[in-house]
């Protein structure tokens, strides 16, 4: 098994949990590609390690059997679009602050590498979003989280015509329309009133952003729905983004088709611990303040 090690050189704690990391994959005789810009963060222990094994962002993702990412949710986010289709299962390391996708902190490295190397541990298959648009030729984007309408830089809200599998369903009015992924559920569409939904369920998400009408509700529709986004509004452009990135700004009339990818993201993951059990621990799930000591 070789081992593909990326991470964001902006997080604090890098340098001592790759360490940590190289240590017991040396130990274990284990193989392993560290992405060459990691290396000079590693200061002096770079040089006492002749045998590191450096290469490239691509390298290190196309000859890896497992990608391990150390970041936050971000950095898996980019190491999905760096893997694609391959299916590379990566396996998270949260430096960073919430990481719903990171799958362990530094502190629990070592054993979740152990359960790896013992094959005690799963593969999940997380749904990805695959959209096109006219307006951007050419062009197809990809989305673990989600693909997001926006209204852009303008004042003025916009009306978003959506049908579901050609049939015509509503048009939302209001400041956007986010479509995302089960794992996206607690991204930016909880942020706006949808939905947690488990990561494994064969559905998508349909939420608008800011709806100027309370009936402006989120959807739920099965996986294998096409959904087709037409935007009207009194402005210049219009924002199309996946997870964060965008994609482009295009004029309106403007149309987005989004459908489920042909590949899935695979994340590592561990047996000990349930989606309930993150939920609980990340968002605090379930806990009443007034129930708390000295309350």
């Amino acid at each position: 098994m070789r081992f593909g090690i990326i991470g964001n050189l902006e997080k604090a704690g890098l340098r001592e949990a790759v360490t940590l990391l190289l240590d017991q994959l040396e130990t274990s005789g284990m193989e392993y590609l560290l992405e060459e810009r990691i290396l000079p963060i590693l200061g002096d222990t770079a040089v006492r390690r002749l045998s590191i094994c450096s290469a490239g962002m691509d390298e290190c993702v196309s000859k890896a059997d497992i990608l391990v990412a150390f970041g936050g949710d971000g950095t898996i986010l980019a190491a999905a679009r760096l893997v694609g289709a391959r299916g590379t299962p990566i396996l998270g390391v949260n430096l960073g602050k919430l990481g719903f996708l990171a799958e362990v902190a530094p502190e629990d490295m070592h054993v979740m590498i152990g359960n790896i190397l013992a094959n005690r541990f799963v593969v999940e298959d997380r749904l990805v979003l695959e959209a096109s648009s006219p307006a951007l030729p050419g062009r197809t984007i990809h989305a673990v989280n989600d693909i997001v309408v926006d209204k852009s830089r303008s004042p003025r809200l916009i009306d978003i015509e959506t049908h579901i599998d050609g049939a015509f369903a509503v048009t939302y009015r209001g400041d956007g329309l986010i479509i995302s992924t089960p794992t996206g559920s607690t991204a930016y569409a909880l942020s706006n009133g949808g939905p947690i939904v488990t990561p494994i369920s064969g559905v998508i998400g349909i939420t608008p952003i800011s709806p100027h009408t309370l009936s402006g509700r989120p959807l739920i529709v099965p996986d294998t729905s096409a959904i087709r986004v037409i935007v009207h509004a009194h402005t210049d452009e219009v924002l199309f983004s996946s997870d964060g990135q965008v994609e482009g700004f295009v004029r309106p009339p403007a149309e987005l088709s989004i459908r489920k990818a042909a590949y899935c993201l695979r994340l590592v993951k561990r047996v000990d611990r349930s989606y309930f059990d993150v939920l609980r621990a990340k968002l605090l799930w379930g806990q009443d303040a007034r129930s708390a000591p000295g309350n």
